[in-house]
């Protein structure tokens, strides 16, 4: 008797909202050609606040993209979701018609932040005009679980839901719960994140991060693994994925562009940077067993890349540990330096990005980056062609969580179990 073949969940869709633009094509050609988007921040009541460059979504129209009885009741964080959930169905080409069972489909997002820009207009008003004049949507608006609730809502999901409030590293953490979501039965998972931590009274929560990036020039604002390493930028924006079971998605005529093929997730303690050499080294080698591949198997790794001395040397450092010889000759790239670290939906986005290049077989670079001091083959200047088949996603969050994501090109099995599967 054959034994029944596991239940795999595949990437068929995306959907960004990012400081280089909305939408796949635009994010995709920015990223590819090395651009960056850092600039002065341009929030109002931010002029005076130490925090001088981040990366913003300029140019996204909540009111044409999003129902005024959501608009309301949501923040900004939380339109970024809705509308890059819609752009993420539609690219995988899912609709109405293709769901036997509003309970088959689930949502799970990740958040850092939350609705800081809704929480301080309604503070502002309970301060300045007294509490009658706070809305009721201030209760449901600010919480990291609001753009799991919306999506669901305005979609009519109701498979398992789910939010992380995991530090940066949840934003992988997300993705690990849709893909056990898809092995334990669940046909497709909408999941991502999206921030937006912009708002003066977001940024001062931030201020407290001494990994926070000072400084005032958008070129020299966010430079991991170098000498000028000065912090990290932060950004606004975010991604969210249409994950499926891959014989559900072939079924109704979908191909799948990536696996999710491995997961591991540590804790080492905030801003102990030093100890997050063991901590990640040890999401990275689970990860690999997980998803059944060698460390010589790994094509590209997307780097954390948090801008602090002692955190990239730790990163570097923990490549070697978890890869070893091949951890000097593996493509490296954050392509994060040119639009900021969006939290939780950094890494979601370097999910989004591992995606596109392994699709394109180019290697995109990291922007604004040159002068390389670690023992990293980082890709800088022009993007790089190569054939990628297994992608490694890596983040750590500032209170101390360490996760690591493996990614396999389309549904390919990993290299050992090739032969055994034809």
């Amino acid at each position: 008797m054959s034994r029944q073949r596991p239940r795999r969940a595949v990437v068929t869709g995306l959907g960004v909202v990012t400081p280089h633009g909305i939408g796949t094509d635009v994010f995709w050609k920015t990223v590819k050609e090395g651009g960056s988007s850092l600039a002065p921040v341009g929030k109002e009541g931010c002029d005076h606040l130490p925090l001088r460059i981040a990366g913003e979504v300029r140019d996204f129209d909540a009111d044409a993209l999003i129902e005024g009885t959501f608009l309301v009741q949501t923040d900004r964080f939380t339109h970024f979701a809705m509308a890059a959930t819609q752009l993420a169905l539609d690219d995988a080409g899912f609709g109405r018609a293709d769901i036997d069972s509003p309970y088959s489909v689930g949502v799970f997002t990740a958040a850092g932040s939350g609705g800081g820009e809704f929480g301080q207009r309604e503070l502002q008003k309970l301060w300045g005009q007294g509490p009658r004049h706070v809305g009721p949507y201030q209760s449901i608006a600010w919480f990291y679980a609001a753009s799991t609730g919306q999506i669901s809502i305005r979609n009519g999901f109701k498979g398992p839901c789910g939010v992380v409030a995991g530090d940066e590293a949840g934003g992988l953490d997300a993705l690990a719960h849709a893909a056990q979501a898809v092995r334990r039965g669940t046909d497709a998972v909408v999941v991502g994140a999206t921030e937006a931590p912009l708002a003066p009274y977001s940024i001062v929560c931030q201020l407290g991060y001494p990994e926070l990036s000072r400084n005032d020039d958008p070129q020299r604002a966010y430079r991991p693994f170098t000498t000028a390493a000065c912090g990290f930028v932060p950004a606004e924006g975010g991604a969210m994925l249409v994950v499926e079971e891959e014989r559900a998605a072939r079924e109704r005529g979908a191909d799948p562009r990536a696996t999710l093929a491995g997961h591991a997730a540590t804790f080492t303690g905030a801003s102990r940077w030093a100890d997050s050499r063991s901590g990640l080294a040890r999401a990275i080698s689970t990860a690999l067993t997980e998803a059944d591949c060698r460390p010589e198997d790994v094509d590209i790794v997307f780097a954390d890349a948090l801008g602090v001395p002692e955190a990239d040397e730790a990163e570097a450092l923990a490549l070697t540990d978890a890869l070893g010889p091949h951890a000097r000759r593996v493509p490296v790239t954050a392509p994060k330096t040119g639009m900021g670290r969006a939290y939780c939906a950094a890494p979601v986005l370097d999910v989004a990005t591992a995606v596109l290049a392994m699709e394109h077989g180019t290697i995109p670079p990291t922007p604004n980056v040159f002068d390389i001091c670690h023992h990293v083959d980082l890709v800088v200047g022009r993007a790089r062609p190569a054939e990628l088949r297994t992608a490694l996603v890596l983040s750590r969050g500032l209170m101390g969580f360490n996760s690591a994501l493996v990614l396999r090109q389309g549904s390919v099995p990993p290299p050992e179990r090739r032969s055994a599967s034809l």
